[in-house]
Order: C-alpha cells, then structure tokens, then sequence
C-alpha cells in the first residue's frame, strides 16, 4: 500500500515521501530536516525608474538606458543629457530631482504611442492619397527604392514554391 507523507516546511515548499511496501520506512517513524532560517532583505530597495512611460533599466548608464524609450535614440539621449548638464551616471545612482529634471526633459519630444500614432497616420495617408509610396505600403513590398528580385524577404514574406516549376536543365 503506498502512502503519501507531506509535511510544509516552508509557505512554499512541501516534502513528499512515497513509501511502498513493507520494506521502506515505518508509518510510525518521523523524518525530520533542518531548515535553515531564510535571511531577511533589510536594505533591499528595488527601484524600478519609468521614463516616458517606459521602465528603463537600473544597471545601465542614463545614456543607454534612455535608448530604451521608443523615440530617443543615441544622438537624442546624449543631447537631453547636454541640455540637462548631467553626467553620464548609471541610472540606479541618480537621485530623485536628476529623475524629475530628466522626466520633463524628456516629455518635450515626441516619444511612445504619440509618435507611434504619428507614424501610423502618415502612412495611413499615404495609403489613401494612392501615391508611390502608399501603392508599395499596400502591396507590402520596400517603398525606398531596394531591389527586389532576391532579397526583402521582411515585408515579402516566407517563400512560397510554385507548384509544377521545375529548374532547367542544363
């Protein structure tokens, strides 16, 4: 007859022993583990910096981590850090009033889902107006003047094999 043993040992942890059999351990014997006591966190500060919306990472330097907002590249995060006349810190080092200047440096661009919106509504037109551009946005196919005879497989698609076509022979 098997038996299932669970004892909690922590909230969440439990140990399970099957015993089968006449041979495993008796029902009258208790198992008994030491446990040591979980350490206590008194000066964990996880800090979780948003900017734009967006949480940035903490282990990265300001100028990268900026990058991480949809509308800053490099050449923008190193001008809101000129414009600011803040060094080049990592970001979990800043105090709160470089967050807040940063913060409202940033809010000056247009960044995330307005420029996102932006985008969209400008190709949107195009598709409308019928131009060049908006035919080629439609169709899915590069509207910058790439050749397209072997590559732009990102807006094409997987290739699809024709049936019956056959190489020629040689």
């Amino acid at each position: 007859m098997a038996q299932a043993l669970a004892m909690p040992l922590a909230p969440s942890l439990s140990f399970i022993c099957n015993t089968r059999g006449s041979n495993s351990l008796p029902t009258n014997t208790t198992l008994s583990l030491s446990i040591a006591t979980s350490p206590k966190y008194h000066s964990l500060n996880i800090k979780c910096v948003r900017v734009g919306g967006v949480e940035v990472p903490n282990n990265k330097r300001i100028e990268y981590s900026l990058q991480y907002v949809h509308g800053i590249g490099r050449s923008r995060s190193r001008q809101i850090l000129a414009d600011l006349n803040m060094e080049n810190k990592i970001t979990k080092d800043l105090v709160e009033e470089e967050l807040i200047a940063i913060r409202d440096e940033v809010s000056k661009y247009m960044i995330e889902g307005d420029l996102r919106r932006f985008n969209a509504l400008n190709i949107r037109r195009l598709k409308e107006i019928q131009c060049y551009r908006g035919i080629r946005h439609i169709q899915g196919l590069p509207c910058r003047g790439q050749r397209t005879k072997n590559n732009c497989r990102t807006l094409k698609g997987k290739k699809v094999a024709i049936a019956g076509k056959k190489k020629a022979p040689r």
